[in-house]
């Protein structure tokens, strides 16, 4: 049973995993074994010039590291992998004189070498000047390839082909680097092998086959055939209307519909349907693979039957692995994986709580024994077990992070809910303990989200906006940080009492309901039913009426223009997430059943809008008074402490940090439904759109923090707004995109708009 829940818990904490699962790296892009770097695809460079960058960055890196160069046999660096990354990490190595290996499974680029005759090789991104000594712009794969080993001719580069690495390890501080034809040792080593050298297979009978192929060859060599190709993605759709022209083409597809492949390619298939060139057969999957046809079996809704179609070559384009297993053998480590044990973490988060009980004298328990010894070994257990709980999290136990992060976070918010309200084990002496200077433990717990907010800011400023010098990312984390500094700290904390010490105000300053209401300045900017207590607890008409302007008509206008940019640019739940949360973004939950949750803040919603009806009820009649009180604070301690504090935080390293914004704010829900609306109607200002130019790399999908599959729109140049999605305008799917294919379009303009 208890493998069971730890398995339910796992898969909601994986629900960030894509197909192409990248190694776990840190800022530098090293891998979990020190001085083991990976570059390139497998590092999320998805265009041939990021590859390169990233290559010649990283070794750049490393010759700061290198304290005794050139040892005899003992390479300074061991390239695996001759792509781009590869070759221009090695290229980047003699700048810095160093001695390097470069040791590749296949052939010098091996993947540009796979691709069909005569394709286009791009340079994107246009803007980023290529670094390095390996030469690239936009050229046929032919004479690409041949620049590149004019290249390494020229330089001499020590490079050994057709050598695949078997082993690693680590010996002595230095590597040991095991091929099908040697050992190798190195100080440092460098991974660009790539991911798309690894062809999904299907694993079916005759497959194995000659005449069955995982990549198209010279395409137009064939004619007058029968030819499968098996697939729904851009490659396969590609390479069926390629054979068509002079074969005879049948397209088997799992799927009832081409999901995500190019508006052209679309185009162009369905002329070829049209002449008879292509018979498309959905919801097929091949079963076996015999020398003159293959047999597939059709589901015609719910009717399942065997066919057998003729066949001289097929083509098994289903897209590529992660090469994981040749990953995992070298022990790095993938992205998000659930390591260690539930239970344990569970057990130690608990002794620790218990610890803070007896440590806080508060249990009423031990009133005849010696207080301060129980105080003092309660501190001890706590202080063991938060200790265990780090140790076997630096091992990878991600479960003892995550129990670390609640600890943290249940205590900031559960002491916050106020003197004597605070959650065990500190209920009755946690505020008191953490108000200093005369002030309470809610100013500090606005320092401390102040703070956060800022560092993490300023850091995520950089990393999207400043380094890739993109003014939108620039002017939104600048409107993020000013908001959360004037509106949610300065005005509540500082300037409101300010206001009514000095009479800034007038006679408003002067009357005592008002004066005595600074905690109400935080609705100057949160609308009700995020800022919830604007209706009720004796509020001062003027904040009345500027509640009723926010909510239904500031923000409605808002929306109109920019959609539900107020979670990304103005709210401070979003700064927080968009700030603090950035880093990691990437595991937010994607996929149709994560999308599904989002049913939540519908439900949130419709209890704040309950709660709200009855407390005005309650005030202006005096009835359902029991009630009123309870909702509200149920309410309370639901979303204000557990919803929009304790559990979105604690999971924002394991799922993003949109938890709350997505599934549960009230008012996220309806700015939604006000863009849906304005969406529907044709008149809403906010939209994502896209040119032909995806390649898909997937990147907007990897970083949207609301789990939007970007690229699914950005291949079918669909319009992505609140209609058919929950995008909150971020803009970093249009930030991240590498051949610039996503754009804000402003009303009246037929250009991308400037950021």
């Amino acid at each position: 049973m208890f493998k069971t829940i730890e398995n339910k818990f796992k898969a909601i904490l994986e629900t960030a995993n894509t197909p192409t699962r990248r190694p776990a790296l840190n800022k530098n892009r090293e891998s979990n074994i020190p001085g083991l770097y990976i570059v390139g695809d497998l590092a999320g460079a998805p265009v041939i010039k990021l590859a390169m960058e990233q290559g010649y960055e990283t070794v750049g890196l490393i010759a700061g590291l290198i304290k005794n160069k050139n040892r005899d046999g003992v390479f300074d660096i061991i390239v695996i992998g001759a792509g781009a990354a590869g070759l221009n990490a090695a290229l980047a190595t003699q700048e810095h004189q160093l001695s390097c290996l470069v040791l590749e499974k296949g052939k010098i680029a091996n993947t540009i070498e796979n691709f069909p005759e005569g394709k286009w090789v791009y340079a994107e991104p246009d803007k980023i000047p290529p670094k390095g000594k390996l030469w690239l712009d936009g050229a046929t794969k032919e004479d690409l390839i041949a620049r590149w080993h004019q290249i390494v001719k020229e330089n001499d580069l020590n490079i050994k082909c057709e050598e695949a690495v078997t082993g690693l390890s680590k010996d002595g501080g230095l590597f040991k680097v095991q091929t099908d034809k040697g050992n190798y040792r190195a100080q440092f080593v460098v991974l660009a092998t790539g991911q798309r050298g690894n062809p999904r297979k299907l694993n079916v009978p005759g497959e194995e086959q000659e005449h069955v192929y995982h990549r198209l060859y010279s395409p137009r060599k064939y004619k007058n055939e029968d030819i499968v190709v098996v697939g729904g993605g851009n490659s396969a759709v590609e390479a069926a209307i390629t054979l068509s022209e002079h074969n005879r083409v049948v397209l088997s597809y799992r799927g009832s519909e081409f999901g995500r492949i190019f508006k052209d390619n679309r185009r162009k298939l369905d002329a070829a349907v049209a002449a008879g060139k292509v018979q498309i057969v959905f919801n097929s999957q091949v079963l076996r693979f015999e020398q003159q046809r293959v047999v597939i079996k059709i589901d015609q809704g719910g009717h399942v039957q065997e066919k057998g179609f003729p066949m001289r070559h097929a083509f098994v384009m289903i897209g590529a692995d992660v090469p994981v297993k040749f990953l995992k053998s070298l022990g790095i480590k993938l992205e998000n994986e659930w390591e260690g044990s539930l239970w344990r973490s569970l057990t130690l988060g608990f002794c620790a709580l218990l610890g803070v009980w007896f440590a806080g004298g508060n249990t009423g328990l031990i009133s005849e024994m010696n207080t301060t010894a129980f105080a003092w070994a309660g501190a001890f257990v706590a202080l063991a077990s938060l200790a265990t709980l780090i140790q076997f999290g630096r091992k990878g136990d991600r479960w003892a992070w995550l129990a670390i992060s609640f600890l943290l976070w249940y205590s900031i918010y559960g002491i916050k809910v106020g003197k004597g309200e605070e959650f065990w084990p500190f209920r009755g002496w946690g505020y008191h303990a953490l108000s200093m200077f005369d002030r309470p433990w809610s100013f500090w717990y606005t320092v401390i989200y102040t703070a956060l907010m800022t560092g993490f800011g300023l850091q995520a400023l950089k990393r999207w906006g400043l380094d890739r010098k993109d003014r939108f990312q620039v002017w939104r984390y600048i409107s993020l940080l000013g908001f959360q500094w004037i509106f949610f700290f300065m005005i509540p904390e500082f300037l409101f009492s300010w206001a009514v010490k000095y009479q800034w105000l007038g006679s408003l300053a002067q009357d005592p309901v008002f004066a005595d209401q600074a905690w109400r300045s935080y609705g100057i900017v949160y609308a009700w039913p995020l800022f919830f207590y604007t209706f009720f607890y004796d509020p001062h008409r003027i904040w009345v009426i500027w509640g009723v302007l926010l909510t239904f008509v500031v923000i409605p206008v808002f929306v109109l223009f920019n959609g539900k940019r107020y979670c990304s640019w103005i709210c401070g739940c979003g700064g927080l997430a968009e700030t603090f949360g950035d880093r990691w973004r990437h595991l937010a939950p994607k996929g149709k059943t994560a999308i599904k949750w989002e049913w939540m803040n519908s439900l949130i919603l419709g209890f704040a809008v309950l709660v709200t009806a009855v407390m005005l009820v309650k005030d202006l009649h005096g009835i359902f008074y029991d009630t009123a009180d309870f909702s509200i604070n149920f309410y309370r301690i639901l979303a204000d402490v557990w919803l929009v504090g304790i559990l979105p935080v604690t999971v924002y390293p394991f799922l993003g940090g949109k938890v709350w914004c997505r599934y549960w704010c009230p008012l996220a829900k309806l700015m939604h439904i006000m863009s849906k609306f304005y969406s529907k109607a044709g008149i809403s200002r906010f939209h994502i759109l896209s040119n032909d130019k995806c390649i898909t790399c997937n990147e907007c999908s990897r970083y949207c923090q609301v789990g939007i599959d970007v690229m699914a729109y950005a291949l079918k140049q669909e319009v992505l707004d609140n209609e058919t999605s929950s995008c909150i305008g971020c803009g970093i799917c249009v930030t991240v995109c590498p051949m610039d294919t996503l754009y804000f379009e402003a009303k009246g303009t037929t250009g991308k708009e400037k950021k």
